[in-house]
């Protein structure tokens, strides 16, 4: 497996909800010099959207070129038309990612952002108001969404922008003399020294050179793990490999919780419940969320390993669509997130053994139908990498 690139001199600073993420997000556009690079999955048109999408065009309307990719199906067609001709005539510089599946199913489902190669942005946490649901805006939350993003500064924002820059030229129809000149502003990007020397590492999927290489990280670190595994998630489908790398971590003496995000998408639900009369039998702990939507894709294994970025640990993400994850080393880092996690677990309710005795045998078929539709449905998108 190749490893992760692990970088020091970062500084990384953890971001619980929107209420921390967009504040700092405004304030980091509106402090830019020369550029910003944004890219999302969803762009609501609500109150948190309109913010995001004034404060990008004011940007650009001084001057800052601001160049943005938002998902033609994550946004919406009318939405992201309506925000396209705006942008557009404000001086930003908009793409959508994959308009009418036009280059298949795949969707980019990164949240990034980087302004003047100095600091950067990368989770989960899309451009909607935290306390309506994602998929259905009109649809309140009993409290704001439970999800994550990170900011960096330091040697880790160059591969960072590199990526961004990437998925900017692979959008794009451009000449060979204007990708030779995006290739020679990939070389004038700056590692900027930071405060705290902490490790990071960027990891993508896409289906050019990084197909695998978000599950390889955790694969790794799941085969290398000592004492605990904390992994929160809302889509909860691994593969083979996946499951059994929990499995045997809880076997040889780990403590592993899975914390699920339920009750969004039945199907969903169903897929995860198939796998937990196994996972439960070999001491895997489940916890399942229900105070509010869980979005977070974030995990701690042992006492300074951890992950925040927008890779579900599904078949979706893991073999199908373009993702982001920051990988970091550090002690503190880890234990911020892992009491945030904590917290959220003791507000679950965690799922027994016992609890799959009293499961009907229709209900059981009625999962492992689920998962058998959900790995046939993988396999065809996936062209067969899911299993």
């Amino acid at each position: 497996m190749r490893p992760v690139n692990f970088l020091d001199n970062n500084e990384v600073t953890l971001l619980h909800t929107g209420t921390d993420y967009f504040p700092a997000l405004v304030a980091a556009i509106e402090a830019a010099r020369y550029e910003v690079y944004f890219e999302t999955y969803i762009f609501a048109g609500d109150d948190t959207g309109k913010l995001i999408m004034s404060t990008l065009m004011a940007a650009a309307q001084r001057g800052i070129q601001v160049r943005m990719i938002t998902d033609w199906w994550g946004t919406g067609r009318r939405q992201i038309n309506h925000m396209h001709e705006k942008l557009v005539a404000a001086g930003v510089e908009h793409r959508m990612f994959n308009p009418w599946f036009k280059r298949g199913v795949t969707r980019t489902h990164r949240k990034i952002c980087v302004v003047d190669r100095e600091i950067a942005f990368v989770g989960g946490i899309n451009i909607n108001d935290d306390l309506f649901c994602d998929y259905d805006h009109s649809k309140a939350l009993s409290a704001p969404r439970w999800d994550f993003a990170v900011q960096v500064r330091g040697a880790l924002v160059h591969d960072i922008q590199l990526e961004a820059l990437t998925q900017w030229r692979r959008l794009g129809k451009l000449s060979l003399i204007k990708r030779i000149g995006l290739y020679r502003d990939m070389r004038k990007v700056q590692k900027i020294a930071a405060q705290h020397a902490v490790q990071a590492g960027f990891v993508v999927r896409d289906n050019l050179r990084n197909r695998r290489t978000i599950q390889r990280a955790y694969l790794q670190a799941l085969g290398r793990a000592r004492k605990n595994v904390l992994l929160a998630n809302p889509y909860f489908a691994p593969s083979r490999k996946f499951r059994q790398a929990l499995i045997s971590a809880a076997e040889r003496g780990v403590a592993v919780t899975l914390l699920i995000g339920v009750g969004e998408i039945w199907l969903q639900d169903a897929v995860a419940h198939s796998f937990y009369p196994k996972l439960l039998a070999a001491g895997v702990r489940i916890v399942e969320y229900h105070k509010t939507q869980l979005h977070a894709k974030v995990a701690v294994i042992d006492d300074d390993w951890a992950t925040v970025g927008s890779s579900n640990v599904d078949g979706l993400s893991l073999f199908l669509n373009q993702e982001a994850n920051v990988v970091i080393k550090d002690a503190a880092f880890s234990q911020t997130l892992r009491t945030h996690i904590e917290e959220a677990i003791a507000e679950g309710v965690e799922i027994h053994y016992a609890d799959f005795e009293h499961v009907g045998h229709v209900r059981r078929v009625g999962y492992e139908l689920a998962y058998f539709f959900y790995k046939l449905l993988m396999r065809v998108f996936a062209v067969g990498k899911y299993a």
